[in-house]
């Protein structure tokens, strides 16, 4: 427990004021990473966001296939990764709840993701939908520098979203959703003598899906690829600094190819390609341990890439890594997976998600099963890390559970 409140104080430090990592470390430009002042060795320059959770994908089935889901054949849980993949699904009404446990290894039963989506068919052209997702921290026991207790309280973070899904033609459509985001983490304590707060936020997503059947190899395919723009909003603090930190707005890109090699057997296969729309961080300090003048040109105290406006870092985040080209690149994320169904009842998954060592090193390979049957679907994944970064979901298991109401009215009309 000792562990889990030092965790959650260096975390909520960080969110604070995410300039007190870097300010500890110098910047190779020729190694593209942030190394220890007079050493050669690189640790993370990972993009650092507010409100983090946003990025978790949420679902049992994305989950098992490598965090894979923005051209996915689409459920409840495109609502995650591409809403406007939304009108081309199945089922006239569909409902989804996930359940994922949080540092099961530990044994804490109260941190856990929960989140429920579902989505209505308002004619053949447009579709609706809404997510709910609630993290849950559990309860933390909050202590001041001398380690005397200053109460406790119980972290949590909430996301509240809704979107419209429109066909433009017979194989694209767009989507938009918006969302209210609220955040407590340490509400009435403080740090570095300022008050904490709760944060709230605005923000929205943008999606374009393109779907295209035809025959691939002999066999019945579907092509589709898909880009979502999301979490784009509103700066947030938890503090009453004048400064404030992004969100974890996002570019996805994806493609997926679906095969039906007969009449039971189907297989499926994706890649999603993401990059965090947040400003690199800029260190305050050279390798040689001069003052970096890249950090505050301004001279105000402050790191300028953290008061770069909303737009203004979004759309400079392609280009603002102080490695140039190289450290760009080692921004992107790859998600790659497949999966088999047999009879639309049974399905088979795996996958895999690559980071950079330097950006966050999450490497891990996912597996997961699927079963339909009647009106309730059930999704499971699991995941085993395959890098030295560990996982708050290392070898856990989640569960989703998904109901199809229009099966459900249909078998009901049969009944009758």
């Amino acid at each position: 427990m000792k562990k889990l409140i030092f965790s959650c104080a260096v975390f909520i430090a960080l969110i604070s004021n995410p300039q007190f990592m870097f300010a500890q470390f110098g910047f190779n430009s020729e190694a593209g990473c942030i190394t220890n002042i007079g050493e050669s060795d690189c640790i993370s320059n990972a993009v650092i966001s507010a409100m983090p959770f946003l990025r978790i994908a949420p679902d049992a089935r994305g989950g098992s296939m490598g965090d894979l889901g923005i051209a996915l054949s689409p459920n409840s849980n495109a609502m995650h990764y591409n809403a406007s993949n939304l009108v081309w699904a199945e089922e006239e009404t569909a409902l989804s709840v996930t359940y994922t446990p949080w540092l099961q290894e530990l044994n804490l039963n109260d941190i856990y993701l929960a989140y429920l989506s579902g989505y209505k068919k308002i004619d053949d052209l447009q579709t609706v939908g809404f997510g709910l997702r609630f993290f849950s921290l559990g309860e933390i026991s909050f202590t001041d520098n001398d380690g005397r207790s200053t109460g406790s309280g119980k972290p949590r973070e909430f996301e509240l979203s809704g979107a419209y899904a429109r066909k433009l033609s017979d194989k694209l459509s767009a989507g938009l959703t918006a969302k209210y985001i609220f955040s407590n983490l340490a509400s009435g304590q403080m740090a570095g003598g300022l008050d904490i707060n709760s944060a709230n936020a605005f923000a929205a997503d943008f999606s374009l899906t393109y779907r295209s059947k035809g025959k691939t190899g002999g066999y019945k395919s579907e092509f589709a690829m898909g880009l979502a723009l999301t979490n784009i909003g509103s700066k947030v603090s938890y503090t009453n600094q004048a400064v404030k930190d992004f969100l974890p707005a996002n570019f996805g890109l994806g493609t997926a190819l679906k095969l039906e090699l007969d009449d039971f057997n189907t297989v499926e296969f994706g890649l999603d390609i993401n990059k965090l729309m947040v400003p690199t961080p800029v260190a305050r300090l050279l390798s040689d341990g001069t003052e970096n003048p890249e950090y505050d040109p301004s001279g105000d105290g402050i790191a300028d890439f953290r008061q770069k406006s909303l737009f203004s870092g979004v759309f400079g985040s392609f280009t603002d890594a102080q490695g140039g080209l190289s450290e760009e690149l080692k921004e992107l994320s790859y998600s790659l997976g497949g999966e088999y169904w047999y009879d639309k009842q049974f399905a088979v998954r795996a996958g895999y998600y690559y980071e950079h060592a330097t950006k966050g090193d999450r490497q891990f390979l996912t597996l997961g099963l699927g079963l339909k049957y009647n009106v309730f679907g059930i999704d499971l994944s699991y995941l085993v890390p395959t890098s030295n970064q560990r996982n708050p979901l290392d070898n856990t298991l989640r569960f989703g559970l998904i109901f199809d109401f229009a099966s459900y009215q249909t078998q009901n009309t049969l009944e009758e």
